[in-house]
């Protein structure tokens, strides 16, 4: 982005890209997610438990941009101060990744949408005609935003208020139609539905709510363009409060309106099928009229945010300086050339896959968790050693127990995502390391690895091999 922008955005603004980015695909299929995996209680405890830990996540991009207004380039530069180099690349790669995988699942979700009304040829979102039309669609948006990252801001910001409608107007649908009766036979799992332990159900809840959750560090990826410093951490709370009040009315209230195998058994995206049940046919319609909406504008949004991360990180020298340069309307073109060329990529890879919608989801998860955890492991390395804290140290411990408690909460989360997700992360994570950070390493002349950091790389190798020899003999399916 021209560095002509710096200074613009206000806290409404900087509360607006938070909402824009988390309120994207993953709320609209939120019914059906949760259905599958459990009932309302144990819906209760999963959204404690996201709900909580991401807050303590919130809580720490909002010290960290207080304590150190001098780091400006958001999540992976964090990382970098922390733990060095190499993990300060691992966040930067880590988070674009998620970035890139997040957009091909909006995709598969535009095109599972399309489906619903044309099955034959969109099917599941992963037909021939779904890819091709995608494929345009990428390169539509590329070819808009190399034309000036302004025009890209304003639609994003009417996007974000039009998504908004189709949300409320199901909510109040469904509490207008609520039934207590049906709400209480699904309290404890309902009928019709495959017995789990209640930590299975919660589990199996925990890849989609940390989905719906990305984006919260939005006005930390813009830090550098704050008008006031304090509002990036501001946004932030504000961002999280505002949406997770709608995840959870939107996940608990289609509980009072139909059985829970009901609820399950609709297509994607769910939040369109749960109110179909409840109101009839154009409640499906509306809704798919606001996913595509919706869709569209995160879409948008995480593209720019792409190009962001990757341009920021070429400019503090932890990716290659061809990513750095841009193009005569401000915008980082080299960037966003690699960012969509590899979604291309992923959407034509989804043609192969089994459930590409889930599978792009809970991999988009997964990648986007070592960022954040780099982030919360550094809230507590900064709470410890009291820089930033010089005029009110009583704070320190306050910081370093809610730093803790995002750091607990994240590796909760590789724990429930399950292995082969952790290693098919692995598998992408090391080709990543050597084309991009061998090379931006050579261009600096400086030292590929410390010895710490040869261990971190040694064991990515070890996993992305177990995770590749897996994919090879089919005992890792996508």
């Amino acid at each position: 982005m021209a560095e002509t922008s710096a200074g613009k955005l206000s806290l409404p603004t900087l509360t607006a890209v938070v909402v824009g980015s988390m309120v994207g695909a993953g709320i609209f299929n939120l019914p059906g997610r949760f259905a599958t995996a459990t009932g309302p209680f144990g819906a209760i405890i999963a959204w404690m438990i996201a709900g909580t830990g991401m807050y303590m996540l919130a809580r720490v991009f909002q010290s960290l941009a207080g304590r150190r207004p001098d780091i400006d380039a958001g999540v992976f530069a964090y990382a970098k101060a922390g733990f060095g180099d190499y993990m300060g690349f691992i966040s930067a790669f880590g988070y674009w990744l998620g970035s890139c995988l997040g957009n091909v699942f909006y995709w598969v979700l535009i095109n599972s949408t399309l489906g619903r009304f044309f099955p034959d040829l969109f099917g599941d979102g992963s037909t021939a005609t779904a890819i091709t039309l995608s494929l345009v669609g990428i390169w539509s948006f590329h070819f808009m935003i190399l034309r000036g990252i302004e025009q890209a801001t304003v639609i994003n910001t009417i996007v974000t208020i039009a998504k908004i409608v189709p949300l409320v107007v199901a909510i109040l649908a469904f509490i207008f139609f609520f039934n207590y009766a049906q709400f209480a036979e699904n309290f404890f799992g309902g009928v019709n539905m495959p017995e789990k332990t209640l930590l299975a159900q919660v589990r199996d809840t925990m890849l989609i709510t940390v989905f719906v959750f990305l984006g919260i560090e939005g006005a930390s990826v813009y830090s550098r363009y704050a008008k006031k410093r304090s509002d990036v951490g501001t946004a932030t709370i504000l961002g999280f409060v505002a949406v997770t009040g709608l995840m959870v009315a939107v996940t608990m209230l289609p509980y009072a309106n139909a059985p829970r195998a009901a609820i399950a058994g609709v297509g994607n995206p769910s939040l369109a099928g749960a109110l179909e049940l409840v109101v009839g046919h154009w409640g499906a319609v509306f809704i798919s009229i606001g996913v595509l909406v919706s869709v569209l504008g995160a879409y948008l949004a995480w593209s720019l945010i792409c190009a962001e991360v990757l341009f920021a990180a070429a400019k503090s020298q932890d990716m290659p300086k061809l990513f750095a340069a841009q193009n005569g309307n401000g915008v980082p073109a080299n960037a966003l050339w690699l960012t969509n060329g590899v979604v291309s990529f992923f959407v034509i890879s989804t043609y192969w896959s089994r459930d590409a919608f889930n599978f792009m989801l809970d991999m988009t998860s997964v990648t986007s968790l070592l960022p954040y955890l780099l982030v919360a492991g550094y809230g507590v390395l900064l709470a410890r050693s009291g820089v930033g804290y010089e005029a009110d140290p009583q704070e320190r411990r306050r910081d370093q127990i809610v730093a803790w408690i995002a750091v607990i909460y994240t590796l909760f989360m590789f724990v429930a995502a399950g292995l082969k997700y952790v290693l098919l992360v692995a598998v992408l994570f090391v080709p990543g390391t050597i084309l991009l950070y061998f090379w931006a390493r050579r261009e600096q002349k400086a030292r590929v690895f410390t010895r710490a950091e040869l261990l971190v790389f040694a064991i990515t190798v070890l996993a992305g091999a177990v995770g590749a020899v897996g994919l090879l003999t089919g005992t890792i399916t996508h």
